[in-house]
């Protein structure tokens, strides 16, 4: 048996019948750049994660870009944040001509760690003496987000604002002091990706910064648009961070199914725990799932933890068994940061989790038998 990492034909099966109408609507119309699907679009995003604003954007990477941009973050900057993540969390920070200053992560999340962010900002004076820190972007990795509330309260005591980089994590929660919050929800700005892999997928690249703040919100609308204001007079340089119509129409139609996918990837990692239960294998914790959120993970990857991983990753694939390794290579020892003058073992908790983490499908899709067989291969390749 053949189970792919991840099937969206499937997907797109069941959706067929409401995606090709609204698509055809998109196409008579030829309104294609931002317009009203996109927003739309927009409100049922801020809707959903309970803030005042949405502005779509042309990819996540795009979504996190602008956002720095917005708080004026340029060079003599810092921004804090995890070396565990996708390129684009770093890559936008350099962008900016901002640097990027790393703090390891949890062991059990694999999110930015309160206490390695706290102990960084204690001895900034000392190893950072030429940076002004300015932003803290921690990363809500796989579905679970990041422990928010010490990690606020470090961001305000520190005069810190908080991007959080949510593009894996739309509609996961967090169980604040002051109530359940969702991811994006919690920061200055909070940045999305609907990358067709993600539990919310487009049919090409999209994203979304949601934000509470009128003015702020003006000004990411007018920076995604290369600064005007209006068209033709340029008070910022801004950027083309538009998002097309054709996928926030595909996007909103999708939205109306994400709680439901959400329960079917929960349902199908209590069934790898069970089916992993007495195995070598380690299996993903959501932590937070006794404190009574619903979507205290939403799997947008199920991540165990193996040994000799790189072994069983290629006997996985060669049963066709589709798996990954996010991410093989940390950040700080990432060739293109090199100028940032980090080195192997200084972030040794995320250095472990590169060597030892392996993806497995999760989409709601998946039926018990693919689920059984993607288990028995993985604990047969461990026992060879």
């Amino acid at each position: 048996m053949n189970v792919p990492l991840l099937d969206l034909k499937a997907q797109y099966a069941e959706l067929r019948g409401e995606i090709e109408p609204i698509l055809k609507e998109v196409c008579e119309s030829q309104y294609f750049i931002l317009g009203p699907r996109v927003l739309e679009f927009e409100a049922q995003i801020a809707d959903y994660c309970g803030v005042g604003h949405g502005i779509g954007a042309s990819s996540g990477t795009d979504a996190i870009l602008v956002a720095l941009m917005a708080l004026e973050v340029g060079p003599g900057d810092a921004v804090i944040t995890t070396p565990y993540t996708f390129f684009a969390t770093a890559g936008c920070i350099a962008r900016t001509g901002a640097t990027p200053v790393f703090a390891d992560i949890d062991p059990q999340t694999y999110n930015l760690s309160p206490v390695a962010v706290a102990e960084l900002i204690e001895n900034w004076s000392e190893t950072y003496p030429n940076l002004t820190p300015k932003v803290l972007m921690p990363v809500h990795l796989y579905g679970q987000m990041a422990d928010m509330d010490p990690l606020c309260a470090l961001a305000e005591q520190h005069g810190l604002a908080v991007i959080e980089d949510a593009c894996q994590a739309i509609g996961a929660e967090y169980p604040s002091a002051a109530g359940t919050r969702k991811a994006g929800a919690m920061g200055r700005a909070g940045a999305f990706s609907f990358f067709p892999s993600k539990n919310l997928g487009g049919f090409g690249d999209g994203g979304m910064v949601v934000v509470n703040d009128d003015a702020f919100a003006d000004r990411l609308r007018y920076l995604r648009n290369h600064g005007a204001n209006p068209k033709y007079y340029h008070g910022m340089i801004g950027g083309n961070f538009r998002l097309d119509a054709l996928q926030a129409a595909v996007l909103s139609v999708k939205l109306q199914r994400l709680e439901q996918w959400h329960a079917g990837r929960r349902e199908n990692a209590a069934r790898y725990d069970r089916l992993f239960a007495d195995s070598a294998v380690v299996t993903p914790e959501a932590v937070y799932a006794d404190s009574g959120v619903l979507n205290a993970h939403i799997y947008n990857q199920y991540i165990v933890r193996v040994p000799d991983r790189d072994r069983v990753r290629i006997a996985m694939n060669e049963a066709g068994v589709g798996c990954e390794v996010y991410y093989p290579v940390p950040l700080h020892v990432q060739e293109c940061f090199a100028y940032l003058g980090y080195r192997e073992g200084d972030f040794p908790v995320s250095e472990k989790a590169a060597r030892e983490t392996l993806a497995l499908p999760i989409y709601p899709e998946l039926t018990d038998e693919m689920q059984e067989h993607v288990a028995k291969t993985l604990v047969d390749a461990l026992g060879k």
